[in-house]
C-alpha cells in the first residue's frame, strides 16, 4: 500500500510532471504502428449447440430412473445438475476425447446428488447401485456422442473456414510458427502475415513492418486472430496488442520453444494461453467489491469512528486525507484516507514518495500506518467503483507518467480497476521496494485473473493484517 506523499523509489528520479492529467498510452512515434479501425469482437463459439448436446444427454440419462423418471422434479433436478457442471472446452479446437473426463466425473457427481437428494425426498424409494450405474453410462454415453457430433461440426466449419491470423514476434521465430500452423490446417488458423521489427531475410509470410502494412493486413485478410511467438513481445507491442484487442482480435501467446506436453490448451502442437490485453473487471468481481466492502463498512463503522475521534483530538481538523490518484484506463480519482501526516505543501504531498520514516508523526498515526488502519476508508473508494478490493495499487499523476516511462508495462496496470490490496503487496511489493517488479506481479494477476485468485489474495492479505506486519 502506498503512502500518502512521495521520495522517489530507488533508481528513479524523474522530471517534474506537476499534477497534470497523465496520459498512459506513450506519444506514437513517426511511422510507428496504428491500428484506429474499431470492430465488433471476435465472436466466439456459440455456447447453444453444447448446452442442446448436454440438455439431451441428460434427457436420455434420466430414463434409467424407471418409475422415479415420472417424477419431474428429479427430472428437472437432473437436467438443471448436468447443466451447471457443463465443462468448458479447454483447447482452441476442442475435442470429445479431451474433456471426456471431466464430462464423466461431473456427471457421476450429478448422479450422486440426485441420489442423495431423492433419499432425502422419499426415504422409501431410493436409486440403487444398479440403477445409478445404468444411468450414469447412458448419460455419459450420449453426452459424448452429442459432444462429439458439436465438435466435429465445428472443426469441419474451421477447416473450411480457417480464422486468419498475424503472427507477433522475431522474423524467424515467427516465421517458424506460421509455418507450422500452416502444415497443420486441422488447428483452425491460417496465418497471413508476420509483425517484427525488422524482415531479416526470412522466407515465408510476408514480415510487416509499420502501421500502414498491419492496418492494411487487418482489413484485407479479416484478421481475427494475434498470436505472440516471444515473451518481450508484450512488454515491446503492448500499445499495439490493446490496439488489435480492441479492434475485435482475439490474443493467444505461443511458447514456441517449449512443448505441450502438460498444457490445457495446446495449437498445432505448441503451448498457447489465451491473453487478455484490455484487462478484466467482470460482474462476479463487482458483486464481490459491493458485498464485502459493505460489510466491512458496517462492521467496522465503530472502528473508523474511534479513529476519526481521536486523530480529531490529537491532530486537529482535517481528518481525513484526500488525494488524486490514477485508477483503470488512467482516470484519476479521489483516493481517501486518515490523515496521518501533514507535507508541508502541496508539491511535497505530489511528489514524495514515502513518509514511512517520518520522525514527526505522532505515536497514534504510526500505529495507523503500522495496523494499515489508515487504508479503512478506502472501502468506501470500492464501495463507489473508484476501486476494487484487489488489484494494482493505484499512484499519483506525477509517477505514473514518471514510471510508465522507466518500466516496460507498467502503464499496462490500469487495464483493471485498481485496489487496496493486490498480488504485488501480498508478495511482499509494498513501499520502497521495486516498481518494475510491481509491475511484473500486478500484470501477472490481470493476465491469469480469476476471482477464485481475488479470495486468495484477500485471506492472505486479512493473515498479514492479523500478523501486523505494518506498511
Amino acid at each position: 500500500m502506498t503512502a500518502e506523499t512521495t521520495v522517489t523509489s530507488p533508481g528513479a528520479r524523474p522530471r517534474e510532471h506537476g499534477s497534470r492529467p497523465v496520459s498512459l498510452r506513450p506519444a506514437r512515434p513517426a511511422g510507428g504502428y496504428r491500428v484506429p479501425l474499431r470492430r465488433r469482437p471476435a465472436r466466439r463459439a456459440s455456447p447453444l449447440p453444447l448446452l442442446t448436446a448436454d440438455l439431451f444427454a441428460a434427457l436420455v440419462g434420466a430414463v434409467a430412473l424407471g418409475e422415479a423418471a415420472g417424477r419431474p422434479v428429479l427430472v428437472a433436478a437432473l437436467v438443471a445438475g448436468a447443466l451447471l457442471l457443463r465443462p468448458r472446452p479447454v483447447r482452441p479446437v476442442p475435442g470429445v476425447l479431451d474433456e471426456l473426463p471431466v464430462v464423466c466425473g461431473r456427471i457421476a457427481v450429478t448422479w450422486l446428488g440426485l441420489a442423495a437428494l431423492l433419499a432425502a425426498y422419499d426415504p422409501g424409494r431410493t436409486l440403487g447401485a444398479r440403477t445409478l450405474l445404468l444411468g450414469c453410462a447412458l448419460h455419459a454415453a450420449a453426452a459424448g456422442a452429442a459432444r462429439g457430433a458439436v465438435h466435429w461440426r465445428h472443426r469441419v466449419a474451421l477447416l473450411r473456414h480457417p480464422r486468419t491470423a498475424l503472427v507477433i514476434g522475431p522474423a524467424a521465430t515467427g516465421q517458424r510458427v506460421a509455418a507450422a500452423l500452416l502444415r497443420n490446417p486441422r488447428c483452425g488458423v491460417r496465418p497471413v502475415g508476420v509483425v517484427a521489427e525488422r524482415a531479416e531475410g526470412t522466407a515465408g509470410l510476408p514480415v510487416l513492418t509499420t502501421g500502414e502494412e498491419v492496418e492494411r493486413a487487418l482489413i484485407r485478410n479479416g484478421v481475427r486472430v494475434v498470436l505472440t511467438v516471444h515473451p518481450a513481445v508484450r512488454a515491446e507491442k503492448g500499445p499495439l496488442l490493446r490496439a488489435l484487442a480492441e479492434s475485435g482480435c482475439a490474443l493467444w501467446e505461443v511458447d514456441a520453444d517449449s512443448p505441450a506436453y502438460e498444457m490445457r490448451e495446446q495449437l498445432a502442437g505448441f503451448a498457447v494461453r489465451r491473453l487478455d490485453a484490455g484487462g478484466r473487471d467482470s460482474a462476479g468481481k463487482r458483486l464481490l467489491d459491493v458485498t464485502v466492502s459493505g460489510v466491512l463498512l458496517m462492521l467496522a463503522g465503530p472502528v473508523l469512528l474511534v479513529c476519526a475521534t481521536v486523530l480529531r483530538l490529537t491532530e486537529g481538523p482535517g481528518v481525513v486525507f484526500r488525494q488524486e490518484r490514477v485508477g483503470k484506463d488512467g482516470r484519476p480519482f479521489t483516493l481517501l484516507k486518515f490523515r496521518t501526516h501533514r507535507p508541508a505543501d502541496e508539491h511535497e504531498a505530489a511528489t514524495r514518495w514515502s513518509v514511512a520514516g517520518e520522525r514527526r508523526m505522532s505515536p497514534f498515526c504510526r500505529f495507523l500506518r503500522q495496523t494499515s488502519l489508515d487504508e479503512l476508508l478506502q472501502l468506501w473508494n470500492v464501495f463507489r467503483g473508484d476501486m476494487s478490493l484487489v488489484g494494482p495499487r493505484p499512484e499519483r499523476p506525477y509517477f505514473v507518467a514518471q514510471f510508465s516511462g522507466l518500466h516496460p508495462g507498467y502503464a499496462a496496470r490500469h487495464r483493471m480497476r485498481t485496489g487496496i490490496t493486490g498480488l504485488a503487496q501480498i508478495n511482499g511489493l509494498r513501499g520502497d521496494t521495486s516498481i518494475e517488479d510491481r509491475a511484473r506481479f500486478d500484470n501477472a494477476y490481470i493476465d491469469n485473473w480469476s476471482l477464485w485468485q481475488d479470495v486468495c489474495i484477500l485471506l492472505r492479505t486479512a493473515a498479514a493484517l492479523v500478523r501486523s506486519t505494518g506498511s
